[in-house]
């Protein structure tokens, strides 16, 4: 039997050429499959890359930042493969059996949708608990559903990605995982979390980023625009608003940023409106995390 393809779409600014190149490498050793790459240059070009990219794996050179799940869509029309890898520039995967064992995981289930696997630092920090998508954290080794992911490394195959409508664009940054898992649910699958398979990602903070409190906040709200029926968008927005506040009320320059973004939310447009189904409600509900939480 042929390998099977995979289609890999890495998104780099041209900020960390080595890890750069040492992704890409970890997928070139992937054994048991073939894939086809395109490293995404979101504001640069990754034909300048130094060290340089491998042979074979194409470049697209985005003149403008367009933000992280809008560089990651213009990938996908030019790679091709039944199956989608999304890499972020600063992870790798250590295994070589890795896109075997996820499309295995795949082929085994048929009900699951998208995976997200065990994102780990490789120097042996403590890994973030915001890596493991889910409210009882527990094991970080124990796979289950999900309802959201961290988009640093996932595998799905092109025929969800494409029902779904890819990543959420207008998003920039922040969230755009759990827009995309909400969508595969609402096809009738399940996101899943792979706590058996290992991708490697440094731990940094999402707070390094001037911006991530103001679009943490607006996108918030979007998913709710986007996505849920318009009787429990408030739900949502109203529980995120007090766990926020739970959070920060110490941290009054936070805050402001933060209401800052929920106030442009509900004044922005944030793209397509496609509501989730009273049946995917119910099923994520009964799979443990009603979506106005």
């Amino acid at each position: 039997m042929a390998d099977r393809q995979v289609a890999v779409v890495v998104l780099t600014q041209g900020t960390r050429p080595e890890e750069l190149r040492r992704g890409v490498d970890s997928v070139l050793a992937q054994t048991g499959v073939t894939t086809d790459i395109v490293v995404v240059g979101n504001g640069w070009d990754p034909a300048t890359s130094d060290p340089a990219l491998p042979e074979g794996v194409r470049t697209l050179h985005l003149p403008e930042n367009l933000g992280i799940p809008a560089g990651r869509n213009a990938g996908v029309p030019l790679v091709t493969g039944d199956i989608l890898l999304f890499l972020d520039d600063d992870a790798c995967i250590p295994s070589p059996q890795f896109l075997s064992d996820a499309i295995g995981k795949l082929e085994a289930d048929p009900g699951i949708g998208m995976i997200q696997p065990r994102i780990v630092d490789p120097s042996g920090t403590m890994s973030p608990r915001r890596w493991i998508p889910r409210i009882r954290k527990g094991d970080p080794a124990r796979p289950s559903n999900v309802f959201s992911v961290c988009e640093a490394v996932i595998v799905l195959p092109r025929s969800v990605f494409d029902a779904a409508g890819g990543w959420a664009a207008p998003f920039f940054y922040a969230h755009e995982g759990i827009d995309l898992a909400w969508k595969v649910w609402d096809q009738g699958l399940r996101t899943w979390y792979a706590g058996d398979l290992i991708a490697n990602h440094p731990a940094v903070s999402p707070t390094r980023h001037a911006y991530y409190y103001r679009l943490n906040a607006r996108n918030r709200v979007w998913l709710a625009r986007r996505n849920l029926p318009a009787v429990l968008a408030p739900l949502y927005v109203g529980s995120w608003t007090g766990i926020q506040l739970l959070r920060w009320f110490r941290k009054p320059a936070v805050l402001k940023a933060w209401f800052g973004g929920w106030r442009e939310g509900w004044r922005t447009d944030p793209g397509e409106r496609r509501p989730l189904r009273w049946r995917t409600v119910w099923r994520m509900t009964l799979a443990g995390r009603p979506p106005i939480v």
